[in-house]
């Protein structure tokens, strides 16, 4: 009897750590089918490109984010980055550049706006590894700080006001920058063929390269991936970097699709991104976690704010029901690496 009894305990053990790992999956199916019957028209196409859209923003900055965790580490400054992103964009497109010494004003193409802007995100990027990684500050810290450096900043461009109707003019050769936001190629939007681009890349690198190798190496032990000659200080820098690309990009995406940008654009992002890592099975203390399940969780969380507005669910409930989310992601993410650990044991 005995016997049977143990036999039994690993079995109920490794369902229940099945059904962890596939929390995103059933999730997902959850909501889905839960706004399909209450919110009318939610499975109608024209919904679903919407949603698509709204989701390659969690998804985009879930992607850099997932790079992070893996590390063991954390970034709350990507909504900001974001943010001060889009701020930066529509400052270059409206006032574009004066060069002092030669007493004139140069406005940039929107694709050199657009390399200067992610230029931008890496180097807030780079700023957050070097804290991490060079000067040992916590991850939490470090970023939290960056997080009102990048706010401020966005705030002092245009001393917290609105930069509006980011169109350009033709005389100035900066037309087009909505586009980004707005445009379709085979019906499907181009955030949404960004997102398939980077996911594709960054699974590659995760999974079928050196660099990814370190990355979870890192996570899974730092200083055994040190001892094992793997450069942690590099790639702790290059996954803040990946990050903060994600982070500009989501801010030309927003700023571009609303044809306007905002100081205050990208707040609680963050949030969204570690939310959507997390359900998608990363561990918070890093070493375990993948691109896709990611994108899983991402899914989740857009569908989920899109499905609440389509019912009519006030903002403030969301923030509830989104915040409720966010813990029992992390608590399962808990109860998963407890099941882990009693299955090596």
């Amino acid at each position: 009897m005995a016997t049977e009894a143990t036999a039994a305990a690993p079995q109920g053990v490794s369902l229940l750590a099945l059904l962890l790992k596939l929390r995103a999956l059933i999730a997902l199916a959850v909501v889905i089918a839960f706004f399909s019957v209450m919110a009318p028209h939610f499975l109608s196409a024209s919904n679903f490109l919407i949603m698509f859209k709204h989701v390659a923003i969690t998804a985009i900055l879930a992607i850099g984010m997932t790079y992070v965790i893996l590390t063991g580490g954390i970034d709350l400054s990507v909504g900001s980055i974001a943010g001060l992103a889009g701020m930066v964009a529509g400052a270059l497109i409206l006032n574009g550049v004066t060069l002092q010494p030669l007493g004139v004003v140069v406005y940039p193409s929107v694709p050199v706006v657009i390399v200067l802007v992610l230029v931008l995100g890496g180097v807030a990027g780079l700023f957050n590894g070097v804290l991490v990684a060079r000067f040992r500050i916590a991850p939490f810290i470090a970023t939290l700080g960056v997080l009102y450096v990048a706010r401020g900043a966005a705030m002092l461009l245009s001393n917290g006001a609105t930069f509006p109707n980011l169109v350009g003019r033709p005389d100035l050769g900066n037309e087009g920058f909505p586009l980004l936001g707005s445009a379709s190629i085979l019906g499907l939007p181009v955030t949404v063929i960004l997102l398939a681009l980077i996911a594709l890349v960054a699974a590659f690198v995760a999974k079928d390269t050196p660099f990814g190798r370190w990355v979870y190496a890192i996570g899974g032990n730092e200083r055994a991936a040190m001892l094992s000659g793997v450069r942690v200080e590099r790639v702790k820098v290059a996954v803040y970097v990946i990050s903060g690309v994600c982070a500009a990009l989501v801010g030309l995406i927003v700023s571009s699709e609303l044809v306007a940008a905002h100081p205050a654009s990208g707040e609680t992002f963050e949030l969204s991104a570690i939310a959507a890592v997390v359900l998608g099975g990363a561990s918070l203390s890093g070493g375990r976690g993948t691109v896709g399940g990611a994108l899983i969780g991402a899914c989740v969380i857009g569908v989920l704010g899109d499905g609440l507005v389509m019912m009519g669910v006030s903002e403030f409930w969301q923030m509830v029901i989104k915040g409720l989310v966010i813990i029992a992601a992390v608590v399962l993410d808990q109860l998963q690496g407890r099941l882990t650990a009693a299955g090596k044991a």
